[in-house]
């Protein structure tokens, strides 16, 4: 039987003990359509909210006339009421740096990229490095990586570094390059990294996964408010699209005591779910794990990597890339020390945050899990429902697909990965194991959770995007391929889950998150349509309304 929350139980207590002085509503929110993500359940007209928890939901008549001199009444002008829509994978840093810095997301050729880093050289003082995130080159007419001969040409002895989308791979000029003494006609190849040459043997300037580290000490890490700035832009930036929570994923542990302390005063408008990067978690009986005083920041996972991404051929493949014979991807994680740190999690109550992108990547990590899961039984009874977590989960092999349920291992998955990889998936894996890619519907008919997220600013982070891409299987323009598995798409029921109580689940909080019911948090995400029967392509056009927070608007597109 499900516990009903603390909330609920005082709302109970009171009408059970016949008192007349019922608190009247801080918020109600009327003139729209209330979907509660109930199963079964019809929408509603209203909902009220009481000190940030949701007090009744029924018709707009019934809950007005509870209504007290003091209660703001909020009218929706017809527009669409959700449970708070929370992005299970998003990187907050980069989100808020990616509004600050060199953008090149919407570059489309080299020579487009060419002239970017022309412009952006100008207006940098001297002695700077250029840096940007965001290119990729899947569909540029060149159908190539840039490379750093590329960058020379317009960069006059500068070093430029850009980070492609996925944050796997960089490209590098013959400045950065030889600032950090890598000797480019005898490159040393990193452990879980690549160093990309050419038919040669001379260095590229593309530089994969642990290889990123080599130029590592020319990027720029923002501190004091520069940092400050960088979370509180992606905060906004989240409240803006409509989501009220995000997990956030790769947070170095020094940032937590900011993020709480951000959160208290306000400085962010959203509700966080930290897991810490693995490679600086350190002891997982630190106090950092916990939460904030205000309770809207949850630090409870840790993140670990075992693979790169597809695009830079850097996930980790049982067989190798079809349009690169001899490379199967990169493996970062080693077996005895993770089964170690795996085990180390389990005891402390630590949530793991796996990324795996790979068919092979994603088979170690259930392999690994399973192993660690032979000490559950030796731990006390709330210890014994890890809800471990696969971040991505994007190709599988089929019989690894039951294993999710079977292990109660949580699918963290990126719809938009689906649609921007099927302009390449195709030539880096063949057809034949498209069959496990991005394989939601077979998830879910095996009866494993997924928690839908948007990896942004790996993709743009719009949730009505990722809903789209969930239920249509197409890009932006409506294209798609019968051999990219049509079949794999969900109906929009399940899209709502994978952006609401699913991700409640995969952080613990399904009982107080991810529907809209009397004791439950205020979390709501409101748009001007209607999300579960507008025409897909119409989707990409509703627009967000408004976000509210613990019953508080964080954000409106209409002042109040």
């Amino acid at each position: 039987m499900r516990l009903l929350p603390l909330f609920s139980l005082f709302v109970l207590a009171v009408g059970a003990s016949g008192c007349s002085r019922v608190p009247a509503p801080d918020v109600i929110f009327v003139g729209g359509v209330v979907h509660s993500g109930v199963e079964g359940a019809d929408p509603a007209g209203a909902v009220s909210v009481l000190a940030g928890r949701i007090v009744e939901v029924g018709s707009e008549e019934a809950i007005r006339s509870k209504a007290g001199s003091e209660t703001q009444i909020i009218d929706l002008d017809g527009a669409h009421l959700y449970p708070g829509f929370t992005d299970s994978h998003v990187h907050l840093l980069g989100v808020g740096e990616r509004e600050l810095e060199l953008n090149l997301d919407s570059v489309r050729s080299v020579e487009e990229l060419v002239q970017t880093v022309a412009d952006a050289s100008r207006d940098l003082p001297e002695g700077r490095v250029l840096f940007g995130r965001g290119w990729i080159e899947t569909r540029w007419p060149e159908a190539r990586f840039p490379n750093r001969q590329d960058l020379d040409r317009v960069s006059e002895g500068r070093p430029v570094v850009l980070v492609r989308a996925d944050g796997h791979a960089l490209v590098a000029n013959t400045a950065a390059l030889s600032a950090v003494g890598l000797d480019l006609n005898n490159p040393i190849q990193p452990v879980g990294g690549r160093v990309d040459i050419d038919p040669s043997g001379v260095a590229t300037g593309m530089l994969v996964d642990n290889a990123m580290g080599l130029v590592s000490r020319l990027m720029e890490k923002r501190s004091g408010p520069e940092l400050e700035d960088a979370y509180e832009t992606g905060g906004a930036v989240l409240a803006r699209m409509g989501w009220t929570g995000a997990h956030n994923m790769s947070v170095p542990v020094e940032h937590v005591a900011l993020l709480n302390s951000l959160s208290e005063s306000g400085k962010l408008p959203v509700r966080l779910y930290n897991a810490v990067d693995g490679a600086s978690a350190g002891d997982l009986t630190s106090d950092v794990f916990g939460q904030s005083r205000n309770g809207l920041v949850i630090t409870r996972a840790v993140k670990l990597y075992m693979d790169g991404a597809l695009g830079s051929r850097g996930a980790l493949l049982e067989e190798p890339y079809s349009d690169r014979s001899g490379e199967s991807g990169l493996q970062l994680s080693s077996k005895a020390e993770t089964i170690e740190l795996l085990r180390e999690a389990l005891k402390s109550g630590v949530q793991v945050a796996f990324h795996a992108i790979g068919d092979r990547a994603n088979t170690l990590v259930l392999d690994w899990m399973e192993a660690a899961f032979t000490d559950l039984q030796t731990l006390p009874a709330a210890r014994r429902d890890p809800r471990w977590r696969i971040e991505h989960a994007q190709i599988l092999s089929p019989d690894d697909i039951e294993r999710f349920a079977k292990l109660g291992v949580v699918a963290s998955m990126q719809p938009s990965h689906a649609i921007g990889d099927l302009h390449f998936a195709l030539s880096r894996l063949g057809s034949e194991r498209l069959d496990g890619a991005y394989a939601w519907r077979s998830l879910i008919d095996a009866g494993a959770i997924i928690a839908g997220g948007s990896d942004a600013p790996v993709e743009k982070g719009d949730p009505r995007i990722e809903f789209y891409a969930a239920v249509a299987r197409r890009d932006l323009t409506g294209f798609s391929t019968p051999e990219w598995r049509p079949e794999q798409a969900v109906t929009r029921t399940e899209a709502l889950k994978m952006f609401t109580i699913w991700p409640a689940y995969a952080s613990f909080r399904e009982n107080e998150l991810g529907t809209i019911e009397v004791g439950k948090i205020a979390d709501f995400s409101v748009f001007s349509g209607d999300l579960l029967t507008v025409p897909e392509a119409d989707i990409l056009t509703v627009e967000p309304v408004m976000t509210v927070v613990g019953g508080r608007i964080v954000w409106s597109r209409n002042a109040l």
